[in-house]
C-alpha cells in the first residue's frame, strides 16, 4: 500500500532532504517539474496547454514544467498570479529561466486574462493548475477563489478538457480532504513522494480525479525513517 504524508510530514521530508541528505532544494524542483511534465506528455495533449502559476513553489513547480513542455515542442502559455519580486529561491531561479528562454508569459495576471485566456482555448486544450500548494488551510482568498470558479465552470462547461493539478488541487486542504471554501476539480493531479492525507478522505477523491504519484529523488531511506515514527 502507497504510504500516505499529512502536510507537516511532507514538509519534513523536504526539509530533511535538503538538510541532512544535501538534495538542493532547486534539484528537487527541477525533478518534480520535469516528471509532471513527463506525466502530461503521456496524456497526448493536442490543444494549448495554459499553465496557471501562484506564488511560491507551486509557481515554481509550474515554471519547470513550462519549460519541459515547451522544449518538446507543446503550445505552452503560462499566467503567472504573482510579480517576479514575489519569487524567492528555488522558484525565482526557474523565473528566470523561463524570461530568459522567452516563454509566452503574462506577470501579474488578474481574473480578466484568465477570462480571455480560457476563450482562446481550443477545445482540447490542458490546464495546469500551480496555483496554491500543500499549505492552505481556511479560506481561499481573492483573487484566487475567482480563478478556482473559473476553470471549474471551464471544465464543467468543456468535457475534452484536461485539468491538471501539481502536488494537490488547489485550494484543497491535504489533511482534511475538505475544500477552502472552493477547490479545483483536477481531471489529473500528480503529487510528490507520497499521497496526502486528503487525497484518501473527506471530499478529497472528488477534486483528485486520477492521482499518480511522482518522484522528485527522495531516498527510500528518508521515507522508512519518517513513516517509522
Amino acid at each position: 500500500m502507497s504510504r500516505v504524508l499529512s502536510r507537516d510530514q511532507s514538509r519534513e521530508v523536504d526539509q530533511i532532504a535538503i538538510e541532512q541528505f544535501h538534495l538542493p532544494g532547486v534539484v528537487l524542483m527541477e525533478n518534480a517539474g520535469r516528471n509532471c511534465a513527463e506525466q502530461i506528455l503521456q496524456l497526448s495533449p493536442a490543444g494549448q496547454i495554459l499553465i496557471l502559476a501562484g506564488k511560491g513553489n507551486n509557481g515554481g513547480d509550474g515554471f519547470v514544467i513550462a519549460r519541459h513542455l515547451h522544449n518538446a515542442g507543446l503550445n505552452v502559455k503560462l499566467l503567472v498570479f504573482a510579480t517576479p519580486e514575489d519569487y524567492s529561491g528555488e522558484a525565482e531561479s526557474n523565473w528566470r529561466i523561463i524570461t530568459a528562454m522567452q516563454l509566452p508569459a503574462v506577470s501579474n495576471a488578474t481574473a480578466a486574462d484568465l477570462s480571455q485566456s480560457l476563450a482562446e482555448l481550443p477545445e482540447s486544450s490542458l490546464i495546469v493548475d500551480a496555483l496554491l500548494g500543500t499549505g492552505i488551510r481556511g479560506q481561499v482568498r481573492s483573487p484566487f477563489d475567482e480563478i478556482i470558479t473559473a476553470v471549474n465552470a471551464y471544465r464543467d462547461d468543456h468535457p475534452h478538457a484536461i485539468v491538471f493539478a501539481v502536488d494537490v488541487p488547489s485550494g484543497l486542504d491535504c489533511d482534511t480532504g475538505l475544500p477552502c471554501g472552493v477547490a479545483i476539480k483536477a481531471d489529473q493531479t500528480a503529487t510528490f513522494v507520497t499521497l496526502k492525507q486528503g487525497f484518501v478522505t473527506g471530499d478529497g477523491p472528488g477534486y483528485t480525479g486520477t492521482t499518480h504519484v511522482i518522484d522528485i529523488g527522495i531516498p527510500p531511506a528518508l521515507l522508512d525513517r519518517l513513516t517509522a515514527e
